[in-house]
């Protein structure tokens, strides 16, 4: 609708086309949807270019922030070990200092 091609709602609603369907559609299955208009499909095919795009862009970005994520929970995790392994060594060394005395 927001294309000015609302005389296809109708048809796309009849035949159950949702958004990832409408993804799947290229020139043929838009003629077989009764979309005869060339004009129209290159409309429709345009843009299910441009979400598909950003589909991709999308899914690239929540993969980089996921691998960010893992990183900063790994090194988090490193700097606890760490952090253990320093107090462990100190409580060691106190032990061993309160049983030379």
């Amino acid at each position: 609708m927001s294309l000015n091609l609302e005389q296809y709602v109708s048809e796309f609603s009849a035949q159950n086309i949702n958004g990832e369907h409408l993804l799947q559609l290229d020139g043929s299955k838009l003629k077989a949807l009764g979309m005869t208009s060339s004009q129209d499909r290159a409309i429709i095919k345009r843009k299910v270019k441009e979400m598909k795009a950003s589909l991709e862009k999308a899914r690239k970005a929540q993969e980089k922030m996921e691998k960010q994520r893992e990183k900063l929970r790994k090194k988090e995790q490193e700097q606890l070990q760490r952090r253990s392994k320093k107090t462990d060594k100190c409580s060691s060394d106190a032990t061993e200092g309160t049983n030379e005395q």
